[in-house]
């Protein structure tokens, strides 16, 4: 069973919960970590016998539900600030931390042998370099050999948090694509393919060749694709490791961090994942379905206890004990129960 269907027989298990439970446990958005929120779940019912019932539909739709009630939490890779968490009476926490990667679909060429900096990822996305041999990849992959192919460009066709962090490590990257695309969780794409949710740019990569992408790691490695290295803002080129994701999570000072707005890109540090993201949790401070919204916090604290091991082996990277402890307090402050 491939990892698609694995995560979506693991989703259709969380989901399916007994009649009898009435506060059911709803939640949408993000891609990102939905390898995680399955796996999570899975063990949660087994543990309790509660269910969670999570739609993989992208950040945009999660931000759009949870501001429309219809879900207990919503789910997004790219935070809202305080100004619009304030005034849709929201609450936002980071869940769990990850990493981006370019990932390619090139005979001959096997995962990590391939490095990009900044500015060559920008330009193919631009449509600037259009082949593989270009000169820019050649200078960076002098051993590799590169076909005179055009460049299959595959990008999200939804409102994604993955764009969101993959266009802001761009648009800090180079210039060019700052002035011309910018940064967003939906953006105008100059050129590419588009696929929903990081589930089918992971499909599409797999079945196009001479194809490039970005996906969240676990994606990557559980549905073998070939991923690229990344010149970091050190001028090191590193590998997507859990060592690298956490050198950039590192640096990240939630507790300054109105909403604990966090943005994890291209940080400093020898060691550094540029592409490396949050993601995050949005419920309402007084919901609707006081009993449901509960039910959901007690998810989320077993996951911050009991989830970090599961957490790891799909390389996410847990929220550090202190932060959590920020968390809980902020549950106990802002949301109403």
């Amino acid at each position: 069973m491939n990892f698609l269907k694995t995560m979506v027989a693991a989703g259709l298990v969380a989901a399916s919960t007994t009649a009898a439970f009435a506060a059911d446990i709803t939640g949408a958005g993000a891609t990102f970590p939905f390898p995680i929120y399955s796996k999570w779940a899975d063990a949660y019912k087994k543990e309790t016998g509660n269910g969670l019932n999570y739609q993989s539909i992208g950040s945009g739709g999660g931000i759009k539900q949870i501001q429309a009630k219809t879900v207990t939490f919503g789910a997004t890779d790219a935070p809202l600030k305080a100004e619009q968490l304030d005034k849709d009476g929201l609450v936002q926490w980071p869940m769990v931390m990850g990493a981006i990667v370019p990932v390619v679909n090139l005979e001959g060429v096997k995962s990590g042998e391939l490095v990009f900096d900044g500015e060559t990822l920008a330009a193919i996305y631009l449509g600037k370099i259009a082949k593989w041999d270009d000169a820019a990849i050649k200078k960076l992959n002098p051993n590799v050999k590169l076909p005179s192919e055009a460049i299959t460009v595959v990008r999200r066709s939804d409102g994604s948090g993955t764009t969101f962090n993959f266009t802001n490590y761009l648009s800090k990257a180079s210039a060019d694509w700052k002035s011309k695309v910018g940064e967003g969780t939906a953006v105008e794409w100059p050129v590419g393919v588009g696929a929903k949710g990081n589930e089918g740019v992971s499909g599409n990569i797999g079945q196009t060749k001479n194809s490039i992408g970005y996906v969240e790691y676990a994606y990557a490695k559980q549905n073998k694709l070939t991923y690229a290295g990344l010149v970091n803002k050190a001028g090191k080129t590193v590998q997507p490791t859990v060592e690298a994701f956490q050198a950039a999570a590192s640096n990240a000072d939630w507790a300054k961090a109105p909403g604990y707005y966090v943005i994890l890109t291209d940080q400093p540090g020898d060691k550094s994942w540029p592409i490396t993201a949050a993601t995050f949790i949005l419920m309402h401070k007084s919901a609707t379905d006081k009993a449901a919204s509960q039910e959901a916090i007690k998810f989320f604290r077993w996951a911050f206890k009991s989830g970090g091991k599961a957490a790891e082996e799909l390389d996410y990277i847990p929220m550090p004990d202190s932060v959590v402890q920020q968390i809980e307090k902020t549950w106990a402050a802002e949301i109403k129960s």
